[in-house]
């Protein structure tokens, strides 16, 4: 999915989720919601597998 497409779903700038891929903004809870909605999943969903991906300190 583009960043594009993406946005028009969430309701959101693309240029934001942009942002938010190069880690330049943080998202509110508010838009967590919107993305998981758009992308067809869940909020726990959606952090846990973000979460996973992190580097482990």
């Amino acid at each position: 999915m583009s960043q594009e497409e993406l946005a028009d779903r969430a309701n959101l700038h693309r240029t934001y989720i942009s942002l938010l891929e190069r880690g330049k903004r943080n998202p509110s809870l508010n838009v967590v919601q919107a993305l998981a909605r758009a992308l067809g999943t869940t909020m726990t969903r959606l952090v846990s597998e973000v979460e996973a991906r992190l580097p482990r300190k």
